[in-house]
């Protein structure tokens, strides 16, 4: 697992096959090294709120142009809000074919959940500017970031040269930002090893037999959807090999896998996709921390084949009209519940809520939902590279693929 001329990717690879190893192993003794993948986690979250800041105000002030920026984002948001659509479908639709939930006969008195307040969208729209940006920062409040590095971007724009050296330093703090994210990938194995372990010695194997196609049904969904419409747009709309597109992105895809959180993985994935796969920084830093909010590819597609199983669990029919309403609920939800605590959460209660299914059934997909939430975040970061591929290509940049 040490350095040596073994690529980073198999490394990982090995930390996570032995983690799976020993967490089989030896149980709860593998604990004695949590605070391994506790650091680990700290030094990505280290890297996020100083990478999007720097990256995205960069990004914004290289468009040169107000109207660029405008462009840019319609198209951006055009292509999250489409591919979460075609995500929560084809969920629904294998969720119809594979009947994960049949023969179940659950009642309501097997599962006891208190369902999370959902937000007010004037809330949450609200919620988006921050008042006191070194605040959001803080608090890693990635929304109000976000749009504080809009405006900060924008203003230099505005400011033309009296700007350029903010602009310069900003520029720099990203490029340092990026290298160190290449010096904490080094730990990554070792990382992993700990993570994993963690979660196979705190859930065990046998959580899984009971659910087995329940998370059968999650994982060839999110295989379908990278085989079938990821590699579409990468074929037709980004003019590059899929295959070869994979390759180029798999670090940032196996550490969401582990680490299951698409903010912690983003500096992985914006340095794959601008060394990669050759986006510029100018659309990668635009692109990727929106995607890493908002876009929720796999957690949509996790959202309608948990629906269908609550459904056939508790014996309660859905018609056309009510899936049609988990579509639409689950696709302005990845955008609604943005920046919330337990935004995955709160978009299942909302999507159950939408098509008059009991809340409290989550209760019951809690016990799988860690190994649910490795494939469904993968997903999420291998379509927010993607989307940064076809916006890059649509404004007429070459990719090294």
């Amino acid at each position: 697992m040490g350095g040596g001329k073994i690529p980073l990717v198999y490394r990982i690879g090995i930390g996570f096959v032995l983690g799976v190893a020993a967490g089989a192993v030896f149980g709860q003794g593998v604990q004695v090294i949590a605070p391994v993948g506790t650091i680990f986690l700290n030094l990505l979250r280290m890297l996020i709120v100083p990478l999007v800041f720097a990256s995205l105000a960069v990004g914004t002030a290289s468009l040169k142009d107000v109207a660029a920026l405008g462009r840019l984002g319609v198209r951006t948001l055009a292509l999250y809000l489409i591919t979460t659509a075609v995500a929560i479908s084809i969920g629904l639709v294998l969720g119809n074919l594979i009947q994960p939930g049949a023969g179940m006969n659950l009642d309501l008195g097997s599962a006891q959940f208190k369902a999370p307040e959902v937000p007010k969208l004037v809330d949450v729209l609200v919620g988006i500017f921050p008042s006191n940006p070194v605040d959001a920062m803080v608090k890693a409040n990635m929304l109000q970031i976000i749009v504080f590095a809009l405006f900060v971007g924008v203003a230099m724009v505005k400011a033309g040269e009296r700007a350029a050296p903010l602009h310069s330093a900003l520029e720099s703090l990203a490029e340092t930002m990026y290298s160190l994210t290449g010096i904490v990938m080094e730990f990554a194995p070792f990382g992993v090893f700990a993570l994993i372990s963690g979660v196979v010695a705190r859930h065990g194997l046998s959580v899984l037999a009971p659910f087995s196609k329940l998370i059968a049904a999650v994982y060839l969904g999110c295989l379908l959807h990278a085989a079938i419409i990821y590699s579409g747009m990468l074929r037709w709309m980004a003019g590059v090999s899929p295959l070869k597109f994979f390759s180029a992105v798999k670090d940032a895809a196996l550490m969401a896998f582990v680490t299951r959180s698409s903010s912690a993985t983003l500096p992985v994935t914006m340095r794959v996709t601008r060394e990669g796969v050759g986006v510029s920084e100018r659309v990668s830093g635009f692109v990727l921390p929106l995607g890493a909010t908002i876009n929720m590819d796999g957690t949509a597609l996790y959202q309608g084949v948990c629906a269908l199983f609550v459904a056939q669990a508790f014996g309660i029919p859905l018609s056309v009209g009510q899936q049609l309403s988990i579509i639409l609920t689950a696709t302005l939800a990845s955008i609604g519940t943005a920046g919330v605590p337990g935004a995955g959460l709160i978009m299942l209660t909302m999507v159950l809520s939408a098509a008059g299914l009991p809340v409290e059934a989550v209760a019951l997909i809690a016990g799988v939902d860690v190994v649910l939430d490795m494939a469904r975040t993968s997903i999420n970061v291998t379509g927010d590279a993607v989307v940064a591929a076809v916006v890059a290509r649509g404004e007429g940049e070459s990719l090294k693929l």
